[in-house]
C-alpha cells in the first residue's frame, strides 16, 4: 500500500480549509485516510498550520511520500529539517545533542521570523488605518467647509431680505404721514372763501 501524506479540501466555496492526511495513494482526495496528521488554513496570514510532529516525522521516516504542498508545509513545520539530522545521526556524522542543537536554532530562527511577518503585517494593518482616518478627516473638514459657507450665505440673504422689508414698511409709513397735512390743508381753504 503506497501511503502519501497530502491535503484533503474542507471549508465554504472561496474559503479553503484543509486537513493533512495520510492516505492510500489509490483513495479519493476526500475520502478514506489513514490518519489525520493536522490542519492547513491558507486564509490566515501568515497561513495556519497545525500538525502532530512526531506523527508526521514517523510517517515520513516510514516511506510515505508526500505531495508538492505537503512537503512545502513540512519543510515550514521542521519535519523535513528534523528528519534530515535524523539522518545525519544514522550515519554517524553528529551526535543526538548536537542534532537536537541544531533544531532548536533552527526553529528559533523560525519563529523569530514569523515574529517579523506579523509585526510588518499589524504595521501595515495600522498604517492603512491611519492614511484611511486622515483622508476622511480630509473629506469631513472640507464638508464642514462647505456648510460654513452656505449657511453664512443663508444668514447673509435673510439678513439683506429682512433690511430690505424694513426698508420698504419705512417708505409705505414715510408718505402716509404726509398725506393728512395736505388734506388738512385743502380744507382750511374752502373754509376762508
Amino acid at each position: 500500500m503506497p501511503a502519501k501524506i497530502r491535503l484533503q479540501r474542507h471549508g465554504k466555496k472561496g474559503q479553503p480549509f484543509y486537513h493533512i492526511v495520510v492516505a492510500d495513494s489509490r483513495a479519493p482526495r476526500d475520502g478514506k485516510f489513514i490518519e489525520k496528521l493536522g490542519t492547513y488554513n491558507p486564509l490566515t496570514n501568515p497561513a495556519q498550520i497545525n500538525i502532530k510532529f512526531d506523527r508526521a516525522l514517523y510517517w515520513y521516516s516510514v516511506g510515505a511520500q508526500p505531495t508538492d504542498t505537503a512537503r512545502s508545509l513540512l519543510s515550514k513545520t521542521g519535519v523535513m529539517m528534523k528528519y534530515h539530522l535524523m539522518r545525519g545521526v544514522q550515519k554517524g556524522a553528529m551526535t543526538e545533542e548536537q542534532a537536537e542543537v541544531k533544531f532548536q536554532n533552527w526553529m528559533k530562527e523560525k519563529e523569530a521570523r514569523m515574529a517579523g511577518i506579523v509585526k510588518a503585517n499589524e504595521e501595515k494593518a495600522r498604517g492603512e488605518k491611519k492614511t484611511r482616518l486622515d483622508a476622511e478627516k480630509q473629506v469631513n473638514e472640507a464638508r464642514a467647509a462647505e456648510l460654513a459657507k452656505k449657511r453664512l450665505a443663508e444668514i447673509e440673504a435673510q439678513k439683506a431680505a429682512e433690511a430690505e422689508a424694513a426698508a420698504e414698511a419705512a417708505a409705505e409709513e414715510a408718505p402716509v404721514e404726509e398725506a393728512p397735512v395736505v388734506e388738512a390743508e385743502a380744507t382750511e381753504a374752502p373754509v376762508e372763501a
